[in-house]
């Protein structure tokens, strides 16, 4: 694969709340038509879309209060790293910030953020797209849901090492 990774990609990994102006920001360029987003948010409960379990969260007594993310930082800027090569080799992309969070996320706070831009919007909204699911399926970032009653580790639904014997 020819490596098209660019210096004026951002990529940070941080304990610090995420700014989603301040990393728009970094990617806005005069030549760019379109700044696309991603913002991964807390939610107050663990339902993975399952219309069911939010009619029955109160009497489950589920309710997350927060979210703990633990990495192994050195290799999730690694992986971040080939990411933006790969989204460069498929789009035409002018930057590319990628955020990350990680230790205590409360409801309603980011824990992810990504930010592209393009001189025309396709191209940026399928990178954030293709950028959130692979982050999901391959950075070595974990994710331990808190709740009132306990916690418990999450697996990606994207992720594939844990599906293998």
């Amino acid at each position: 694969m020819d490596e098209k990774s660019n210096d004026a990609d951002v990529i940070e990994i941080c304990h610090d709340p995420l700014d989603i102006a301040k990393i728009s920001s970094l990617v806005s360029t005069p030549s760019a038509g379109a700044i696309s987003t991603f913002t991964g948010i807390t939610r107050d409960n663990f339902a993975d879309n399952i219309p069911l379990l939010y009619i029955l969260l109160p009497l489950l007594g589920k309710n997350v209060i927060r979210l703990e993310y633990e990495a192994y930082i050195p290799m999730a800027i690694s992986e971040l790293r080939k990411i933006c090569a790969i989204i460069r080799n498929k789009w035409a992309v002018k930057k590319i910030a990628i955020f990350h969070r990680i230790g205590l996320v409360p409801v309603e706070e980011a824990s992810v953020i990504i930010a592209i831009s393009s001189a025309h919007r396709a191209d940026s909204l399928a990178a954030v797209q293709f950028c959130i699911d692979i982050l999901k399926a391959k950075v070595p970032i974990w994710k331990k849901e808190v709740y009132e009653d306990g916690s418990t580790w999450k697996e990606n639904r994207e992720c594939n090492w844990s599906h293998s014997t």
